[in-house]
């Protein structure tokens, strides 16, 4: 039997990065840039996503939210929140390389793609996210694909060149956690066991609609990579100590999924042997 002591994680390849964290956070709904702070740095995220559309928004005080941020620290992933069409999606999402090449980040194209259907579900539009994932593609960027818990969807974005499928746990900001893990368990058969054409190094994300801790444990329990959250922390009563909740989730799932848990059982099973007992009854 193979065992270890290694309570490391191993870090993430997500498009053009290497991330020392799987847990990637927002920067989004906090009550302020003091806060937003203080919860980034307890989530131990290397990765924070910015919504291009808001970006350059002021708060009272006239700040910016980049200038709230250590560029030295984390690496910014430009998202398309809010945009409705293909055509708006790619827009922005150029606008997006644009602000990471004004932040001193040439080259390394990626957007964190979400095109949406309605304002009211904010579920993903699945023809208009494939439409711009092969136009951005196109463009040279590492597009990480927000989709639904669709199996089928997911193999057509990593087919057409997606480099990374994220699909929802629930929808945004719902917190209902990891409604279907039997959607996420396929879709991680399908994009990384060889035996279904996959590639067991495909970066697979759960993002959105993450509650709690054992929301993240259990995503990561199913195998996926990591796991893309906001609300769970930015609307918590306590963002830090729930960031900070999220992070040792996060990697107690890593380390269990890797562990191999028990198969589950109908009936129960002893912890000690019932045969080969020794009585230490004098006399016996």
């Amino acid at each position: 039997m193979q065992t270890t002591t290694d309570s490391t994680v191993a870090p993430l390849t997500l498009g053009p990065f290497d991330l020392a964290s799987r847990l990637i956070v927002g920067t989004g709904k906090y009550e302020s840039f003091e806060l937003m702070r203080q919860a980034l740095d307890a989530s131990g995220a290397t990765a924070i996503t910015v919504a291009v559309r808001r970006e350059r928004l002021l708060d009272a005080e006239g700040r910016s939210l980049l200038d709230e941020l250590d560029l030295d620290r984390y690496t910014i992933l430009p998202n398309t929140a809010g945009c409705f069409s293909a055509e708006d999606a790619v827009r922005v999402s150029r606008l997006g390389r644009d602000l990471l090449e004004q932040l001193g980040n040439p080259g390394q194209h990626w957007v964190k793609l979400e095109v949406l259907g309605d304002k009211t579900t904010l579920l993903p539009d699945p023809l208009g996210t494939l439409e711009a994932c092969k136009e951005l593609v196109a463009d040279g960027f590492s597009v990480l694909c927000y989709s639904s818990d669709d199996p089928i969807m997911a193999t057509r974005l990593r087919d057409a060149g997606a480099a990374s499928v994220m699909p929802a746990g629930s929808p945004i900001g719902t917190g209902r956690g990891i409604a279907n893990p039997e959607a996420i368990a396929i879709i991680r058969d399908l994009l990384k066991n060889p035996e279904h054409g996959g590639d067991p190094s495909y970066p697979l994300i759960v993002d959105a609609g993450v509650g709690t801790p054992s929301d993240v444990t259990l995503a990561m329990e199913l195998g996926v990579d990591g796991v893309l959250l906001n609300t769970g922390i930015a609307h918590a009563q306590d963002p830090v100590r729930m960031a900070c909740a999220m992070r040792q989730a996060c990697d107690a799932g890593y380390h269990g999924y890797r562990a191999g848990r028990i198969g589950r059982k109908l009936y129960a099973s002893a912890s000690s042997p019932w045969t080969g007992l020794v009585s230490t009854i004098p006399g016996e």
